[in-house]
């Protein structure tokens, strides 16, 4: 009889040791769903609202409850600081970290930010404050003991797809898959103890939250995120926006969203397939985010370009059936 658990990898690491990129790729050599904070702080936002506090002791248990959820259908790979934390006594759990030293660190600050090195080490200095302080308040210790962690990975000597191959040989040495998921009765059972330490602090989980799939604002959005699932490649949809145009008072009046965003190359992807009028004012927004984040690689794609992809792959989007 299989244990009524799922499989969980916990992936956390210290600031400047591209942890995020680490877990994807790991989710995405095992086929499971990636959690990152962001992800996760949206879900919380929907499901419990303004009470949310990131730096709070009651934190672990609202993110639990959702997570717990998730699992009832989802193998979960979770990109998240004090993660490890969430998942005590479960029998298909493996715990990382991501760890480097100083120097790599601050040089991938550099990198990612386009900052030299003064600012890098700055920028490290003050998430290493931030992570301490959130950890302590949620976990009650600033630091991570070594004891908490099934694999140590050095992204000094390994580069993101390394470690995420390390993850995956390990998740199936310890055969974690065999679990299967978290069985309904067994989601109950845990939901209820949480749900009572939240009670009293007068938390309600609404039971909204729930990984939807992006809603594609063009037909071609979706036929090039088809052409990437093709080709296993990591991708986010409008992931960010980039600020290009403020008033006087610094107040910002104008921003860019690209459309995709490939975390393994590092690149945003913008696709164009309007009028030419709406094209030379999406340049004009693209020339200026080149000018303002020259650290920045964005591509763009015309609607010649989508259309070969479409003939070369017919990765069209599926015709929803008539009425």
């Amino acid at each position: 009889m299989r244990a009524p658990y799922m499989a969980v990898v916990t992936v956390s690491g210290q600031a400047g040791c591209r942890t995020r990129e680490v877990a994807r790729l790991a989710a995405q050599r095992l086929g499971f769903t990636h959690l990152s904070a962001e992800r996760l702080d949206a879900l919380m936002a929907e499901e419990f609202g303004p009470v949310v506090e990131r730096a709070s002791r009651a934190w672990p248990d609202m993110a639990a409850s959702i997570l717990l959820r998730l699992a009832t259908t989802e193998h979960l790979v979770v990109g998240l600081d004090g993660a490890e934390e969430l998942f005590r006594g479960f029998p298909a759990l493996l715990r990382v970290r991501v760890v480097a030293p100083a120097a790599r660190r601050t040089g991938n600050v550099m990198l990612d930010d386009g900052l030299n090195r003064a600012g890098a080490r700055q920028a490290l200095a003050a998430r290493d404050r931030e992570a301490a302080r959130t950890r302590k308040a949620r976990f009650g210790r600033a630091t991570a003991a070594a004891e908490a962690f099934d694999l140590v990975v050095n992204a000094a000597s390994l580069d993101a797809s390394h470690m995420a191959e390390l993850i995956a040989v390990a998740v199936m040495q310890k055969k974690l898959i065999e679990h299967g998921f978290l069985s309904p009765a067994a989601e109950a059972q845990l939901q209820f103890q949480i749900r009572l330490r939240l009670a009293r602090l007068g938390i309600h989980p609404r039971g909204r939250a729930s990984l939807a799939k992006p809603q594609f604002g063009h037909p071609s959005e979706e036929i090039f995120a088809n052409l990437l699932d093709f080709y296993r490649i990591p991708w986010e949809y409008e992931p960010r926006s980039f600020p290009i145009a403020w008033d006087e008072h610094g107040n910002v009046i104008e921003s860019f969203t690209p459309d995709f965003y490939l975390p393994e190359s590092n690149l945003y992807v913008e696709l164009t397939t309007m009028k030419q009028s709406l094209v030379t004012k999406k340049n004009r927004k693209i020339r200026l985010l080149r000018e303002i984040y020259p650290h920045i690689n964005i591509q763009v794609f015309y609607q010649k370009d989508i259309m070969d992809l479409v003939m070369k792959y017919g990765l069209a989007p599926q015709a929803q059936p008539q009425p």
